[in-house]
């Protein structure tokens, strides 16, 4: 008897389909996982994977798992064809903040999501980002992976019409607490509509830019509908 429960009807219901959030799991879990999966997903994504465990793993399903080190990331079987829509922008601060954002890229790639990487612009030099600025306004969706102070993600908020997706990473010292000042100073943005997802939680910044651009992509399907405001009522 298996101990889990994967949820098949995920992506019908909401548009993501389901990962394996490997942190926790054994080896034995995770290969139950797939071996349960294979022949009924086209590709299943792994997350937080670290490389003990991959080595294992690869010892079972070889080049079926294609392994990102950087990211901690696996992808079993094939991705999601690519979609013919606007690449979502993943902006990271420093070279250090790269796991983080690569884990959001990872999964915009096994989602079918195109997706363009700047990495390295940030604050402490601005003209780096001055110098791909006009570049990322054009992406509808743009996450800003950044730790120590958060600075860019309100800079990149107040740039760019796009909705921002701020992804505070754990890098800093001292009073950057692992990545809680990144994520307070997001939070308190003056850059207004500015999203806020949890720590190096790139797989999460994703999702959510998933769900941005799948919206957008979905046909308007308008009715007319009776709205009630008190005593009076007006059609939509």
């Amino acid at each position: 008897m298996t101990d889990f429960k994967f949820d098949h009807d995920r992506k019908s219901r909401i548009g993501l389909d389901e990962a394996v959030l490997c942190d926790g799991k054994t080896v034995g879990q995770i290969s139950a996982m797939i071996d349960a999966l294979r022949g009924e997903v086209g590709g299943l994504l792994l997350t937080r994977l670290d490389q003990s465990k991959f080595d294992t793993l690869f010892e079972r399903y070889g080049s079926q798992l294609d392994f990102d080190p950087l990211s901690h990331t696996a992808i079993f079987g094939q991705p999601q064809s690519p979609r013919n829509i606007a690449p979502v922008a993943i902006v990271t601060a420093g070279t250090s903040d790269l796991p983080a954002g690569r884990e959001a890229s990872r999964t915009l790639f096994f989602a079918g999501q195109p997706y363009r990487e700047y990495i390295d612009i940030g604050v402490a030099g601005l003209w780096r980002l001055f110098e791909r600025v006009e570049d990322i306004r054009h992406s509808p969706v743009v996450i800003v992976a950044a730790g120590m102070d958060a600075a860019l993600v309100s800079v990149i908020g107040g740039l760019v019409a796009g909705a921002v997706i701020a992804l505070p990473t754990s890098v800093g010292y001292g009073v950057a607490r692992g990545g809680a000042a990144a994520m307070n100073a997001s939070l308190a943005s003056c850059a207004p509509g500015v999203t806020v997802v949890n720590i190096d939680n790139g797989y999460g910044a994703a999702c959510a830019a998933l769900r941005i651009t799948q919206l957008n992509a979905r046909p308007l399907a308008r009715q007319s509908r009776t709205v009630r405001i008190g005593k009076s009522h007006r059609n939509d």
